[in-house]
C-alpha cells in the first residue's frame, strides 16, 4: 500500500489555508465554517442520457432532486464522459489518463484485476493527501484483486481500493448484470456466509448450476432479451458465472436503498473533517429493478421508474447535507458515465414504453456509439458557499479534466506522470470561465476515436459494422471514410462535410495523431 500517512505528515500543516474564502468564513453558513476545504461529492449515474433528466428536457419522467440540484448551481448542456461504455469512462475520470493509451481498460469482466494498479495516483490519493476522509459507494467495475479470475472471494482481497487511495468503500465489484452478486465492502464480501462458499468463472458453469438459458422458468424478476443467461441471482440472469454467496447476495431492488444508507453514514461519521466521496448508482443500467416505492412512478416502466429511484438517492444525499448543516460548503458534482442504451440484454419493455421520450436528448446515436449520443453526458455542479444558482453554461468540458481541475481546487501538488491527459479547467466547473476548452477526445466500444471542438466533430475511419451487433439497435458510427460534422449547426451528425472542409478535417486528424503519439 502507498504511505499515506507520510503524504498526510507532508501536507498537513497546508490544508487550514488551501481555500480561504469571505463566504465560508462568514457566521451561519454551515457547520463546517471551522473548515475551509469544500467536501466534495461526485455522484456518477450509470447510462443515465443527457435526456434523461426532467431539467434537461426528459418527458414522461420527473426529477425534483436533481431540478432542485440544478437550480442551486450550474447546469451544463456540452459535457463529455471521455468514452461511450462504463470502465474506460471511468478509469479517466479516477485517473486523468485517457483509457485508449492502455490495451486492458475495456468493459471489464466482474472477475477483473485491478485495472487502476496501487502505483497509479488517483484523484481519492489526491484528496487524501490533501487531509480528506475518502469513500467509495456503488457500482465500481473497475477491477478487483491483482490478476483477473484469481480472486478469493471468501476472503480479505490483498488488493482493492484501500490501495489507491480511499479509506473506505461499500460497491459493487462490476455492475448488476455481471457476477458476482455481493457487495464488497472495505476489501472483503459484506454480510459473507460462511455456509455459502462463493465461486466465480466467466469461462464454464459449476456442475448442477442453473442457468438462465437452460432453465428460462427461473427467471422470476426480469426475462433476458439477448445475452445475460448465464447464473440466476435473485430470478434474474447475469453474465458469468457464480455459485454460493448465500444471505451475501443482493437483492437488486435493494441496492439503492443500500448504497445510499452507506454513504449518508459515512456523511455522519465524517461530517467534522472534509470528505471526498465517489457515489455510483446502478439505477438505469440494466437489470432495471427499482425498489417497489418507485414502481409506476413513470409511464415508461422500468427503465423510467429506475431514474426516479435515482433521483431519490440524489434527493436523500442532499437532505442529509441539510441535515447535517454541511450543504453550504459540499461540491456536489453530478453527471452520468456515458450515454443512454435502452434495450441493453433485459425484456423489460424499455423501447416500447418510452412514449416520446428521447434518452439521449438531441444527439444521434446511444451508450457504444461514436456519435454524441454515446458520450454527451449531463452535468451539474452546486456549492451554494462559491457558486450562484440558476447558471446554464454550454462551454465544453469533459471529464478527463476534473481530476487536474479539482487539484486546483485544493492546490494539491501532483506527482510527475500523474494525470497526463487532465487539465485544469476549474474555472469552467465553477462557472468562473466560459472559455471553451479547445477540444477534446471521444472513445467509441469499437475504440474508434472522435475529436470534437466547440464547432466540429470528426470521427477516424472504421471498416467496423454501422450497427451493433450483439442485441442493441444503436448506430456505431463507423465509417470507412473519415467523418466531419459542423456541430454547432446540426446537433444530430447527419451531414459529413468532411470534403468541403478539408482543413478542419486535417486539423483534426492531426490533433489525434499527435495525441497518440505521446
Amino acid at each position: 500500500m502507498k504511505n499515506h500517512l507520510f503524504l498526510l505528515s507532508c501536507l498537513s500543516a497546508g490544508v487550514g489555508q488551501l481555500i480561504a474564502t469571505p463566504a465560508q468564513a462568514e457566521e451561519g453558513k454551515g457547520k463546517k465554517t471551522q473548515s475551509q476545504t469544500p467536501n466534495v461529492i461526485v455522484i456518477l449515474a450509470d447510462d443515465l442520457g443527457y435526456g434523461d433528466l426532467q431539467c434537461y428536457g426528459a418527458k414522461n419522467v420527473e426529477t425534483p432532486n436533481v431540478n432542485r440540484l440544478a437550480a442551486q448551481g450550474i447546469r451544463f448542456t456540452n459535457t463529455h464522459a471521455v468514452a461511450a461504455t462504463s470502465t474506460p469512462s471511468r478509469y479517466s475520470l479516477l485517473t486523468g489518463e485517457y483509457a485508449w493509451r492502455r490495451p486492458d481498460t475495456d468493459v471489464a469482466a466482474g472477475n477483473a484485476g485491478m485495472i487502476i494498479r496501487p502505483e497509479q495516483y488517483t484523484m481519492a490519493d489526491m484528496f487524501k493527501a490533501a487531509g480528506y476522509r475518502t469513500a467509495a459507494f456503488g457500482k465500481w467495475h473497475l477491477g478487483l484483486g491483482d490478476k483477473t479470475g484469481t480472486q478469493d472471494w471468501n476472503a480479505p482481497l490483498p488488493c482493492g481500493l484501500a490501495d489507491i487511495g480511499f479509506d473506505e468503500h461499500y460497491i459493487m465489484a462490476a455492475t448488476a448484470d455481471r457476477v458476482p452478486c455481493v457487495f464488497i465492502q472495505n476489501g472483503q464480501v459484506a454480510n459473507y456466509d460462511p455456509s455459502a462458499p462463493i465461486e466465480v468463472n466467466y469461462q464454464k458453469n459449476f456442475p448442477g448450476e442453473p442457468t438462465g438459458r437452460e432453465n428460462p422458468e427461473l427467471l422470476y424478476n426480469l426475462r433476458s432479451s439477448h445475452g445475460h443467461d448465464f447464473s440466476i441471482v435473485n430470478g434474474i440472469g447475469r453474465i458469468g458465472y457464480m455459485k454460493g454467496g448465500g444471505k451475501a447476495l443482493w437483492k437488486d431492488e435493494d441496492i439503492a436503498d443500500s448504497i445510499t444508507s452507506h454513504a449518508i453514514d459515512f456523511i455522519r461519521r465524517n461530517q467534522d473533517e472534509p470528505f471526498f466521496i465517489y457515489f455510483c448508482t446502478n439505477d438505469i443500467h440494466v437489470p432495471r429493478f427499482p425498489h417497489p416505492r418507485f414502481r409506476g412512478k413513470t409511464n415508461m416502466g422500468l427503465r423510467g421508474d429506475a431514474i426516479a429511484q435515482f433521483d431519490w438517492c440524489v434527493g436523500a444525499l442532499m437532505q442529509a447535507l441539510d441535515e447535517m448543516k454541511l450543504a453550504d460548503n459540499t461540491l456536489i458534482i453530478l453527471s452520468s458515465d456515458n450515454g443512454p442504451v435502452v434495450d441493453d440484454g433485459y425484456d423489460d419493455q424499455a423501447e416500447e414504453l418510452l412514449h416520446g421520450h428521447q434518452p439521449a436528448g438531441p444527439w444521434r446515436g446511444n451508450k457504444y456509439s461514436a456519435f454524441e449520443g454515446g458520450t454527451a453526458v449531463p452535468a451539474i455542479v452546486r456549492w451554494p458557499a462559491q457558486i450562484k444558482g440558476g447558471q446554464e453554461s454550454d462551454v465544453l468540458m469533459s471529464h478527463i479534466d476534473w481530476m487536474a481541475s479539482l487539484g486546483s481546487l485544493l492546490h494539491a501538488r501532483l506527482p510527475k506522470g500523474s494525470a497526463p491527459d487532465s487539465q485544469n479547467r476549474l474555472g469552467n466547473l465553477l462557472g468562473t470561465d466560459a472559455t471553451d476548452r479547445p477540444w477534446i477526445i471521444e472513445q467509441a466500444s469499437s475504440h474508434v476515436l472522435s475529436v470534437r471542438s466547440k464547432e466540429w466533430k470528426y470521427i477516424e475511419p472504421s471498416d467496423g459494422p454501422a450497427m451493433i451487433p450483439w442485441g442493441p439497435k444503436i448506430e456505431t458510427g463507423n465509417l470507412s471514410t473519415p467523418q466531419l460534422y459542423h456541430i454547432s449547426q446540426e446537433q444530430d451528425e447527419h451531414t459529413n462535410v468532411a470534403a468541403e472542409h478539408l482543413d478542419i478535417l486535417f486539423e483534426m486528424q492531426n490533433i489525434l495523431r499527435r495525441e497518440r503519439a505521446k
